[in-house]
């Protein structure tokens, strides 16, 4: 292969051999690959070889630095041999920092000049920045370093360490207060708050171009006119990329700080550009499912020693084993032995008495155990009116275990969607948004009671006024075998519903029902959830992707969906809106396909026997669509209660096409113009 004695000893991080090798005269030369004995070193991690490398050849210190940059190269690797490189010396340790610094200071200039790609310098920028702030928290090993702030303070002081990424972080301000001078100028006129974060995403904005004059001015003609034939807007272009470079400047930020504090100067930086920031996140709230669920995942495992690596070696002590009669009780003593740390890193499952392990074990581990978990016998979960969905029992405390039964099944959902897992359960919508954060509202009744959702809504319909109901702020429920008036809301009991106050009491009935009923359960599911994933990261998601990512996607036969469809209000499948409607369905992905079901039953799966078993408020209920009058920018609405799609009779297949992607992506938003 051409490899060299000193090749060979580097691919087995022999210390000592290459350094006999390297003072006989041992040239340091690649094979017929390219493949240098460097690159062996830091792919392997070998911080001690790679030093004694730099130590006869000084120019491969630079060409280390600028391994950092290298995807196919683990990160973990280039961190661990820069730690151990930093670490020899000082006049190392300041080096490295102030050569990462530089690296991604200029990674940081091409993202902004969007001019490169916004993947790929992304993911440079981030990675280098990581690694500068794992390099900077360690510090040099000296017996005068006791600053567990990760430098010397005498000789390296944090102002040298960080100054040449402060010209990124001038840029980065600088295109900020761009930004918002645009929004500033461009809302002069607007009533509507959605008109600003519409800045931030691809919608009718062909002209978009010439009324950023001072924007367009910084960037490359070529990427302008490309941005312009694409119908998208330079603001739109940058929220990404700014995106990246605030999160860098936020490690940078952090890495200063004692743990468990928030730098003084990220919170400033917040407060002065608030606005624009909110309507990052708006932006990236609106971005393709996958390429949110692809950040969710860099961002999920960038703090983690063996983020880089898809599988790391486990002890015999690491192994959960688990009893196949007993699987839910020995899965939850296996893991509650393990610690988070190594169940993180990697998870390897035996079962009792066979020899089988690897990946297939581990997913039918997920697959059976997600299963026994909504086991009647547990009375953890019931299940729902339409039979295939589940949610919190709100009589489950008859088994006495049952908050840390709970806790254990979310932290089993959370190690299932940390380590990219399908789990065989689906649960309610309202459930998902417990997870999430989002407040239930009165269609998600429909799920344990549809006539008792169908009298919200009529309540909601209807003017309430003179019809003598005589309803007041509180409701009869069950409480431990007992039917007892329980107030919505202080005074409640005496407080009379009317038409002015109605959707407040509709709301506080949803809530008590769907959440008070269940919040010790609720509370103890979302403690072992969150173990694993971050409320901050899995709020980037509403209810329906969540369940995508936890469950995966199921196949949707559309042309089944098409026969078990029925119109109503004028419409018909003749009428060119609804031909042009099926024309749009079969050229959705099945992504798209999953969300479109999603938005109009509130459900992504089909029943057994397909679309002819759909469940509705009051049975089976077809999937219908209804015809709507035309307004402009008039998006496309639902009532999941009765699977209902209503249709507005837009002029042409490329408005309907527009209108009804623009409702998928976004309508979980509440938004009806758009």
């Amino acid at each position: 292969s051409g490899a060299t004695p000193l090749y060979f000893a580097c691919s087995h991080g022999q210390r000592d051999t290459a350094q006999i090798l390297l003072s006989r005269g041992a040239k340091y030369l690649p094979d017929k690959n390219g493949v240098t004995p460097l690159d062996l070193c830091v792919q392997g991690g070998y911080g001690e070889t790679c030093e004694i490398l730099i130590q006869h050849h000084g120019r491969l210190f630079q060409t280390l630095v600028q391994m950092t940059q290298n995807d196919d190269i683990r990160e973990n690797m280039v961190r661990q041999v820069l730690e151990h490189v930093s670490q020899q010396s000082d006049s190392n340790y300041h080096k490295i920092l102030s050569n990462l610094a530089e690296v991604a200071t200029t990674n940081g200039h091409k993202l902004l000049s969007l001019s490169s790609s916004y993947e790929a310098q992304m993911k440079n920028l981030l990675r280098i920045v990581r690694i500068f702030c794992h390099v900077f928290c360690l510090g040099p090993s000296s017996p005068n370093n006791d600053n567990d702030m990760g430098y010397n303070g005498n000789k390296t002081p944090r102002s040298q360490v960080f100054k040449p990424l402060e010209l990124l972080w001038h840029s980065l301000e600088e295109w900020l207060v761009l930004i918002s001078t645009e929004m500033e100028r461009n809302n002069k006129n607007s009533s509507s708050n959605t008109e600003i974060t519409s800045l931030l995403f691809k919608q009718h904005k062909s002209d978009c171009l010439e009324t950023q004059p001072k924007l367009s001015s910084l960037l490359d003609p070529h990427i302008v006119m490309e941005a312009k034939a694409d119908g998208e807007d330079v603001i739109s272009m940058t929220a990404n990329r700014l995106s990246a470079v605030i999160q860098a400047f936020y490690l940078c930020c952090s890495c200063q700080m004692p743990q468990g504090m928030t730098s003084p100067r990220f919170i400033e930086f917040v407060c002065k550009h608030d606005e624009v920031l909110k309507c990052f996140v708006t932006s990236l709230c609106f971005q393709p499912f996958k390429d949110r669920a692809e950040w969710f995942y860099e961002h999920l495992l960038a703090g983690q020693p063996d983020s880089g690596m898809v599988h790391r070696p486990v002890s015999e002590s690491d192994i959960l084993l688990i009893h196949r009669d007993s699987i839910f009780r020995s899965s939850c003593d296996s893991v509650s032995k393990s610690t988070n740390e190594k169940l993180k890193q990697g998870i390897a499952v035996r079962f009792h008495g066979e020899e089988g392990m690897g990946q297939g074990v581990v997913r039918e581990w997920f697959d059976i155990l997600s299963s026994e978990i909504i086991n009647p016998d547990y009375a953890l979960f019931t299940q729902s009116a339409d039979g295939t969905t589940f949610q919190p029992n709100s009589n489950s405390s008859v088994n006495p275990d049952h908050l840390n039964y709970f806790q254990f099944a979310g932290q089993i959902l959370g190690l299932a969607l940390y380590h990219r897992q399908l789990v065989n359960i689906y649960f309610t919508r309202s459930f998902y948004k417990h997870i999430l954060g989002i407040p239930v509202n009165y269609q998600d009744v429909s799920s344990i009671d549809p006539e008792y959702a169908k009298n919200l809504q009529w309540i909601l319909d209807n003017d309430i006024s003179d019809l003598g109901l005589e309803l007041t702020f509180s409701v009869e429920t069950d409480v431990f075998g007992a039917m007892e008036e329980v107030p919505l809301k202080p005074g409640g009991t005496t407080a009379l519903v009317t038409q002015e106050n109605k959707a407040e009491y509709v709301q506080l009935v949803t809530e008590l029902r769907m959440t008070r009923a269940i919040q010790p359960q609720i509370n103890a599911f979302l403690r072992g959830f969150h173990t694993f994933i971050p409320p901050s990261l899995i709020q980037l998601f509403d209810e329906y992707e969540l369940e995508l990512l936890l469950s995966g996607m199921p196949e949707i036969d559309v042309e089944d969906w098409f026969r078990n469809t029925e119109y109503t209000s004028g419409y018909s499948d003749q009428e060119p809106v609804v031909q042009w409607f099926w024309e749009v369905v079969k050229g959705l992905t099945q992504e798209e396909r999953i969300l479109l079901l999603q938005f109009v039953t509130g459900s992504s799966r089909v029943p057994h026997g397909g679309f002819a078993f759909l469940m509705g408020g009051s049975g089976l209920q077809k999937f219908t669509i209804a015809a709507m009058p035309y307004t402009p920018n008039l998006l496309p609405t639902a009532s999941t209660c009765i699977n209902m799609l209503k249709l507005p009779e837009y002029p042409s297949l490329v408005v309907l096409q527009d209108r009804l992607l623009v409702a998928l992506h976004c309508g979980s938003y509440g938004y009806t113009m758009a």
